[in-house]
């Protein structure tokens, strides 16, 4: 995790379902991706922090949200970097394809939500935060690219939640 001047950060899921398995030959074409966006989220300005399964180089091994969907959690400094990163860098080159390689998701499938600098989520937090955009709508805590709310608007509207 890289260190940050920012109060809070942008928390990032998003969940696509596969079209095929990862080693069908189908799947390639995103797979070989993989190394070179993830180096490239690494490197990208304003990237904090992104989920890997123990002992390999990316998330694509774990399925917390079933058999056949992938999940990408990233923390970032800022709205603007994570755009940047996922419109304007080499990224773009898979969003374009992503029908090839994933089912299109009739529900919310990406969710943003603002979190303390230096926590980082875990995916059980990212699957809640996205079960209630999907439930809720938009909001202060959980919300979209086209819907968002800044740091300052979140931390005003959201309470704190009481432990269990």
């Amino acid at each position: 995790m890289t260190a940050s001047p920012y109060a809070a950060h942008l928390a990032h899921l998003n969940v696509a379902t596969l079209r095929h398995p990862l080693d069908d030959p189908r799947t390639a074409p995103f797979v070989e991706m993989l190394d070179p966006v993830n180096a490239a989220a690494d490197d990208a300005p304003g990237f904090v922090w992104r989920l890997v399964e123990e002992g390999a180089a990316d998330a694509t091994g774990l399925r917390p949200a079933g058999e056949n969907v992938i999940v990408t959690l990233s923390v970032w400094e800022a709205q603007e970097a994570l755009w940047d990163f996922t419109y304007r860098s080499g990224h773009l080159e898979a969003m374009q394809r992503r029908r090839e390689w994933f089912e299109r998701h009739v529900e919310a499938h990406l969710v943003l939500w603002w979190i303390p600098a230096g926590h980082l989520p875990t995916v059980d937090e990212a699957l809640e935060r996205l079960a209630d955009l999907r439930a809720h709508g938009p909001s202060p805590r959980a919300f979209t690219f086209t819907s968002s709310y800044t740091a300052a608007e979140a931390a005003q509207h959201l309470q704190p939640v009481p432990p269990a």
